[in-house]
């Protein structure tokens, strides 16, 4: 069982590395976060949104694996508090299915993927830039296991 994060865009500055290195290397091996990157489509006068989302899903699709959960995240998703964030990923690591979730570019993910995912979760109803929801997603990663093992790191 593992958590992967496949998000659109590559060559993030350093501080979203920094940051999700910061989360993602707290996490024990059964809960680790893996963070793939999908190269963003290009888009031009030749290539419209709608061609470029398709291309980003074909890349995202070739990196998915057999069995894969698959949630998207989408400001229309379902929106958890922390401890419901952690109650839902401790039900999903208890299930054993790899569970890949996907962040979309600046357009979004392409409603092919939209309609193949099992869930939709949102992180907030704000419009989060894409490199930053890789930090929010590693921190609250951590933040659910440390809820889970008791760990004074969160607070109620």
């Amino acid at each position: 069982m593992k958590f992967r994060l496949l998000a659109v865009g590559t060559r993030m500055p350093s501080w979203v590395d920094t940051g999700v290195l910061e989360y993602t290397r707290r996490l024990p091996a059964d809960f680790a976060l893996q963070i793939h990157q999908v190269p963003l489509a290009r888009r031009g006068k030749s290539i419209g949104v709608a061609q470029a989302l398709d291309r980003e899903a074909a890349a995202i699709e070739a990196r998915l694996e057999p069995g894969d959960y698959l949630v998207a995240l989408d400001v229309e998703g379902r929106k958890f508090d922390t401890r419901g964030l952690a109650d839902r990923l401790d039900r999903l690591r208890s299930a054993g299915s790899s569970v890949a979730l996907l962040v979309g570019g600046p357009d979004g993910l392409s409603p092919a993927l939209m309609d193949r995912a099992a869930e939709r979760w949102s992180l907030s109803d704000l419009t989060l830039p894409h490199p930053l929801v890789r930090i929010v997603l590693a921190e609250q990663f951590y933040r659910a296991w440390t809820l889970l093992n008791n760990h004074p790191y969160h607070r109620e």
